[in-house]
């Protein structure tokens, strides 16, 4: 039995590297969602009022924009524009860079939903379980 989030892992329980908490998680999920939407309405002129043939490709803009923040910003900066505003950092279990292919696999089943809201004991959501990450406290 585990006495926090991250033993297994061989992560502190507090403090810098420890597991990032959900209010911290959501929090940074809202910040990059706004920011996306902002960018969409600014540049793509998304239309959320759009009738649902009306709008096309454009409805998903929002979506599309948030794929392209965390795809770009993890491998780069080491994390979204909201995980780096509420002091988080997304890193390769064991080490390492966290290369291209696990943002782009972690972003896919994020937008998914599900596998973010299913958690383990270490507060890792499958989409970071299959993408060989864990997101912690910087």
């Amino acid at each position: 039995m585990n006495e926090y989030p991250g033993e297994r892992l061989g992560l502190p329980a507090t403090g810098p590297r420890s597991v990032a908490r959900p209010g911290r998680r959501i929090g940074a999920l809202l910040i990059d969602y706004v920011a996306a939407t902002i960018i969409a309405v600014g540049f793509l002129g998304y239309d959320q009022f759009a009738l649902p043939g009306e709008a096309g490709w454009r409805q998903f803009a929002p979506m599309m924009v948030f794929a392209v923040l965390q795809i770009v910003f993890i491998p780069t900066a080491g994390g979204s524009p909201g995980h780096r505003m509420l002091g988080m950092r997304l890193v390769r279990l064991g080490g390492g860079w966290v290369g291209l292919w696990r943002p782009i696999v972690r972003t896919l089943l994020l937008l998914v939903v599900i596998p973010a809201v299913i958690w383990d004991a270490d507060q890792r959501g499958l989409h970071d379980k299959a993408a060989g990450t864990v997101l912690i406290r910087a």
